[in-house]
């Protein structure tokens, strides 16, 4: 009789728990239907309002984008949505894998919701008030006003050491022009970082990105040790170069004015290769498409939707962005024929395609990359592409002869691309992280310190500007950067398992991909439809059997 009445009364309890989960079940599919259908037409909306505004540069163009990204911020400010979600949440019963990842997109959305919504409007507006400050300035140099690619082939080509220290200045000029508001900015940042219970911003916006803080540091700190010594010995052979090339008496004559951009953030021509000989003739939209469409990813109607010429007034830099989640993806570039807008063309498309092929069958909120490093990753993977000797024979259609005669010089290169970015990278994600745990503190000198100990450069003597504002990144993507490195890592993690199990080859120096259709489908079928259904890294073991490592990236460019 007992054991009737256990067998009863669990019965009970079973049909009582199945109940209570068809019924949490249910109000979360009535949650993210309703949310859906006010979300969708304003994403629209807002992605439209801001890609005119990036192209027109029209104070009108800003304030729509502003307006419409003040909704969208609404659209995740109500505290009983969230209270909602949270209710959902903590009581465990969405098993179904597919809502629960939904689940966890939407709780980490809403959780702004704890913040204080004027403070919130105040951000995005003193956002689109700095945006359009950068994309408004040009340098001016004795009267003549230079974009900033005009000011970049300065940097590169000339050797008149006193114009370069003249145009590098004169470019400068742009962070005395934000840095106030960058400031209040990132203070505002950090109050609402606060409210919701995280020491900073920095700390709040890699959490909510589905990223620990702590793991990131130490990835950073692994590779700083990697790269150190290697690093250090390129460096040296970059100085004793620029010595000779402008005709200095020694190394500490060098200036940052000398390292041929901005920023040192990009490799300086040392090795006798001359990339922008190759596509000077080129038509770069063509190179493009040939590539993305021989290997099965093709880009031509991306291509027609797309911005890819200078204009007055445009956004003088270059994104991708996908304007419906539903294929309406494009690109805006300012693009000359050389080698640097080559490497951008191929990076840009990489997003479109990643973008371009997310299974739109998938729930709209998934229908994103994994991550935002992982698409970082496949635009690098394919950037590199444009100083790789045998893409160069395959697609720029260079011999045989001078393929091998270039060879050696483009893998040093690539490498010195490789180890240059990420010593630059050390200095933009170690920047931020101490700027947000103190805004307060000189920022001018944090700046220089770090870009003496990570980057090797010596400061100008007695330079007290904010050099740190001059980067469009800290004030408007912030706490971004560090993706770009972990991109790094997975473009050679997937490079590495792509030419040994797609191609097959143990040649792991110079393989293009090009024409090679098995290449875009295992992309994809294992990286792009998935959206992020799947946590990234669960996504990165699916297509590549491991999690994201270190060792390809050290393996192809420090070993």
């Amino acid at each position: 009789m007992k054991s009737i009445c256990a067998i009863a009364l669990s019965l009970i309890l079973m049909t009582s728990c199945t109940s209570k989960q068809e019924t949490m079940k249910k109000e979360l599919t009535d949650f993210i239907s309703n949310h859906d259908s006010l979300l969708i037409p304003l994403y629209k909306q807002t992605t439209l309002a801001s890609w005119d505004a990036a192209i027109s540069g029209k104070p009108e163009d800003f304030k729509k984008a502003e307006d419409l990204n003040l909704k969208m911020m609404a659209l995740y400010s109500d505290k009983e949505k969230l209270k909602k979600l949270e209710e959902i949440k903590v009581s465990g019963l969405i098993t179904d894998s597919l809502l629960n990842r939904q689940l966890d997109v939407l709780y980490r959305s809403f959780l702004m919701a704890k913040a204080d919504t004027g403070k919130l409007n105040a951000m995005v507006r003193m956002g689109t008030v700095i945006e359009q400050k950068y994309g408004n300035f040009r340098t001016e140099v004795k009267g003549k006003k230079m974009s900033d690619n005009e000011v970049e082939e300065i940097l590169g080509n000339s050797k008149d050491v006193k114009y370069q220290k003249e145009v590098w200045e004169a470019q400068k000029k742009i962070g005395t022009v934000v840095a106030d508001d960058v400031k209040k900015l990132v203070k505002l940042r950090n109050e609402v970082a606060k409210d919701l219970g995280f020491k900073n911003y920095h700390e709040m916006s890699l959490t909510l990105s589905d990223q620990d803080p702590k793991e990131v540091s130490k990835l950073f700190d692994e590779l700083d040790s990697l790269t150190k010594k290697s690093f250090a010995l390129v460096k040296d052979d970059i100085d004793s170069y620029f010595v000779k090339y402008y005709n200095l008496k020694t190394k500490d004559d060098l200036r940052p004015w000398n390292y041929q951009n901005r920023f040192f953030q990009e490799a300086p021509k040392i090795y006798d290769v001359d990339l922008d000989k190759y596509y000077k003739d080129m038509n770069l939209e063509t190179l493009t498409s040939d590539f993305y469409g021989g290997i099965g990813l093709p880009v031509n109607d991306i291509l027609k939707n797309s911005d890819l010429y200078e204009k007055p007034g445009k956004n003088q830099h270059a994104f991708c962005t996908d304007i419906d989640n539903a294929g309406d993806v494009r690109v805006l570039c300012n693009v000359k024929s050389n080698q640097y807008w080559m490497n951008t063309m191929l990076h840009e498309y990489g997003h479109a395609v990643y973008d371009k092929n997310i299974d739109t069958t998938l729930p709209f909120i998934l229908r994103d990359p994994a991550h935002t490093f992982t698409t970082e990753a496949i635009a690098m993977l394919f950037g590199r592409f444009s100083s790789n000797p045998q893409w160069l024979k395959d697609m720029a259609g260079i011999s045989e002869e001078e393929k091998l005669k270039i060879a050696e010089n483009c893998f040093k290169t690539l490498r010195l691309e490789q180890l240059v970015f990420s010593r630059w990278a050390q200095v933009m994600y170690r920047f931020e992280k101490e700027m947000y745990k103190n805004p307060d503190q000189d920022l001018n000198v944090l700046w220089w310190d770090l870009v003496e100990k990570y980057q090797m450069m010596k400061r100008p003597e007695g330079r007290n500007e904010p050099d740190w504002a001059t980067k469009i990144h800290i004030a408007t993507y912030p706490c971004y950067y560090h993706n770009y490195l972990l991109g790094e890592l997975l473009a050679s993690q997937l490079y590495y398992y792509l030419v040994g199990n797609i191609i097959k080859s143990d040649d792991y120096k110079f393989q293009s991909f090009a024409g090679n259709k098995e290449v875009g489908n295992y992309l994809k079928e294992r990286v792009f439809m998935p959206g992020s259904r799947w946590y990234w890294n669960d996504m990165i073991e699916k297509a590549t059997g491991e999690r994201l490592t270190a060792k390809y990236y050290a393996r192809q460019f420090v070993d």
